[in-house]
């Protein structure tokens, strides 16, 4: 979709302090040499707040810094990827109650990685289509931590940092402009967190903590890795150009790309190899030293070049998501001036 009265009115995030890989390895937490090649340097290590907890602190900031008042939300959406920290339990209603309060519908997003990204999309649609709707609150919220989740294994090839995203949604402007907001589906590719798992009857009923590794593995002998990345790449390729057109932009006239917290061959192979896209104008020197924060990468990584002063006034970012599943979703956001107040932490 393209936009002409769409703005990101407020942008927060919560990131606790990060552990390098020479500390993991010192405490006995990793391998270094299982994590050479990803280039990671530290992750944020949340020492026992949740991921939504860490949510409300990022959406505190962001209700504030939009001037956000209960009744002006009509929708709570809150994404995540792993356990939220209690079990039949409305993640989303906590999010609202603590950072905002309010009647607003509040609904949990499941896109995994690519969560953030499309509860965004799913708020621009919202908007759109509800009147009298004038605010939508999004948040991401996550901590990888063991029995369940190694942040350093559990996905060989990136390293899971812990931390809550927010951005304020509105019609009524803000700091920046979304031009456009596209999102790509390719359901053929479940698979591939799943393999030839049984359904399990509670989690982690097949292996604790989590190794995606056997599902990938499973799948891609059976469908064929070169099959299988090509299609990973053409759905990456394909919400790129969808939303550099419906923008009414090119590729040039981007000047920071934010991608997601993967390691860097994968940042390589699915993103600045096929696509062009030089490594200093990304996030990744700072998402490295961050860690991946499941669905958060995206919002966190904008609020980093805002805070930093690293994306001026005028200038063009294109927001980058993937998640299983497989989806993908990519955003123009044009810099009208800087917030007014900073993020929060990292």
């Amino acid at each position: 979709m393209s936009f002409t009265d769409l703005y990101l009115a407020g942008i927060g995030r919560w990131l606790p302090p990060a552990m390098t890989v020479a500390e993991a390895e010192a405490a006995g937490l990793c391998r270094r040499r299982a994590l050479w090649r990803t280039e990671f340097e530290s992750v944020c290590v949340s020492p026992g707040e949740s991921g939504p907890q860490m949510a409300v602190r990022a959406a505190r900031t962001a209700l504030r810094q939009a001037g956000t008042q209960p009744a002006d939300v009509g929708l709570v959406l809150h994404a995540a990827v792993y356990y939220q920290g209690h079990d039949a339990w409305a993640s989303a209603s906590y999010v609202q109650q603590e950072a905002l309060g309010g009647t607003a519908l509040a609904v949990e997003v499941r896109q995994m990685s690519n969560g953030g990204m499309a509860a965004l999309d799913i708020a621009a649609g919202y908007l759109r289509g509800t009147p009298g709707c004038t605010e939508v609150l999004v948040t991401t919220g996550d901590r990888f931590c063991l029995p369940g989740f190694d942040r350093w294994h559990s996905d060989a090839g990136t390293a899971y940092g812990d931390g809550g995203t927010a951005v304020v949604l509105s019609r009524r402007g803000g700091f920046a402009r979304v031009r456009s907001l596209v999102t790509h589906a390719d359901p053929g590719l479940e698979r591939m967190h799943r393999g030839n798992d049984p359904f399990g009857e509670a989690p982690f009923s097949v292996r604790q903590p989590l190794d995606l590794e056997p599902p990938r593995r499973d799948f891609t002998a059976a469908e064929g890795l070169d099959a299988v990345l090509g299609r990973i790449d053409a759905g990456q390729h394909e919400a790129f150009k969808r939303c550099l057109s419906q923008a009414g932009v090119e590729q040039q006239d981007v000047d920071w790309f934010v991608l997601p917290h993967l390691g860097r061959p994968r940042i390589n192979a699915h993103f600045l190899s096929p696509l062009g896209i030089a490594p200093e104008r990304t996030t990744w020197s700072w998402g490295r030293r961050i860690g991946h924060l499941g669905a958060g990468d995206q919002f966190a990584g904008l609020g980093h070049l805002l805070e930093s002063g690293a994306a001026q006034p005028g200038q063009l970012c294109l927001l980058m998501g993937v998640g299983a599943g497989f989806t993908w979703s990519c955003a123009v956001v044009e810099v009208l001036r800087r917030p007014q107040e900073a993020g929060g932490g990292q």
